[in-house]
């Protein structure tokens, strides 16, 4: 009969051969984590596997303290480490001393790490923030000119302050040459000053957005001297772009609704606040003419009858005094609010337009035609008229003297 041996035995001599193996003693293997575990004692277990296979991996505390970030679930890497047989389950296990992440882990790794070195330099304080502007008149715009995000933000802009100027910075928004072509389109507006800078793109995957998480983009956002508003991606979106902005949007039409400010709105506010105004100066007489009918009943209960006739005529002169001067202020706030609605009312281009006048603009960009210097042969324009819209095309121009 065969020699009999105990299973530690066999155990023991497994491990042996296993460690005693070159190939095995010094390895590298990649594979996607699977089951990622961290125990309270800090030692990390979980699975590498692939299509074919799957091993388990512990990496004692050690090894994990120094990984900058920590891997999760569906993360592709490759581990060095050693392989050898866990007694007690009788188990083969790779030891893992080092693990490097590879595709998109490498990606989400970068982004933690230029994230947290950024936020301790203080970049994403918001005490440094700038505020944006209540009425701004120019708004700069870093995109690509052909992207559909920025007819978005256009039609938005067009819809809530049709008056304002819209400027575009052209650049690449993808790619290894759009980090570098977004530090030269927000410069073009440090030198050509607007009053905010909309930094948009659409949505796409952590590759596509990955130039809005390069450092030379944060740092040129940080250093500009004009309120930027991000608009990058869509809202699950979250770029190093966002944390270095004065505000962030969660697409670009957002963006350019934070920008400016409704007409409507205005206009109702104006007219809200007019209304409460006359109410609270009609609260406010009648809380005095109360306060004087006290007064006059007091005095009758306390002076004679000659004083009190002298009390009534000084009593009666005060009430008109006031009231004359309710009347009065009543009169100027009512002048001034009128100034203030007529003025939004210039400001209105339905108004204008109503007045005969047109809006003029080039139909592609949807910049405000002012002077014929600003068209050329052949241009299209979009002419906005009282009764609708329509389109020409520039056959010739020339200045009109005064």
């Amino acid at each position: 009969m065969s020699t009999i041996y105990p299973v530690s035995r066999v155990t023991a001599y497994l491990r042996e051969l296993i460690e005693s193996d070159p190939l095995l003693s010094d390895v590298w293997i990649r594979g996607e984590v699977s089951n990622w575990t961290r125990a309270r004692s800090g030692h990390c277990y979980f699975t590498l596997k692939d299509g074919a296979a799957e091993i388990r991996c512990v990496m004692w505390r050690d090894a994990a303290q120094r990984l900058p970030v920590l891997p999760r679930d569906g993360d592709e890497v490759i581990a060095a480490g050693y392989v050898s047989v866990y007694a007690e389950r009788g188990s083969y296990q790779f030891y893992v001393a080092e693990m490097q992440p590879i595709g998109l882990g490498a990606l989400y790794q970068r982004f933690e790490l230029l994230k947290a070195a950024l936020a301790a330099e203080g970049l994403f304080d918001s005490t440094i923030k700038k505020e944006l502007p209540a009425f701004p008149r120019r708004i700069g715009i870093v995109t690509s000119p052909t992207a559909a995000a920025l007819h978005d933000m256009l039609n938005v802009l067009r819809r809530r302050q049709p008056l304002v100027q819209v400027l575009l910075s052209p650049t690449l928004v993808q790619g290894n040459d759009a980090p570098a072509g977004i530090v030269r389109a927000l410069a073009r507006f440090e030198r050509v000053r607007v009053d905010v800078i909309i930094v948009a793109r659409g949505g796409g995957s952590i590759e596509d957005l990955w130039a809005f998480n390069e450092e030379v983009v944060a740092r040129a956002i940080h250093a500009c001297t004009t309120p930027i508003i991000s608009g990058v991606g869509h809202e699950v979106d979250y770029t190093i772009a966002d944390f270095v902005a004065d505000q962030r949007a969660p697409t670009p039409s957002a963006a350019a609704e934070l920008a400016v400010p409704d007409i409507r709105e205005l206009r109702d506010n104006l007219e809200a606040s007019m209304e409460a105004l006359h109410e609270a100066m009609y609260l406010e007489m009648v809380r005095r003419r109360q306060h004087l009918t006290q007064e006059i009943r007091a005095l009758e209960r306390m002076a004679p009858s000659s004083h009190l006739r002298e009390q009534r005529q000084r009593v009666d002169h005060l009430a008109s005094r006031v009231e004359r001067a309710l009347t009065t202020h009543l009169q100027l706030q009512r002048s001034h609010l009128s100034g203030i609605q007529g003025k939004l009312g210039n400001l209105d281009p339905r108004a204008t337009i109503a007045r005969g006048y047109a809006i003029v603009a080039d139909r592609a960009t949807g910049r405000l035609v002012r002077a014929p210097s600003e068209v050329s042969g052949g241009q299209a324009l979009r002419v906005t008229v009282e009764e609708g819209e329509f389109e020409v095309e520039v056959t010739e121009g020339h200045q009109v003297g005064p």
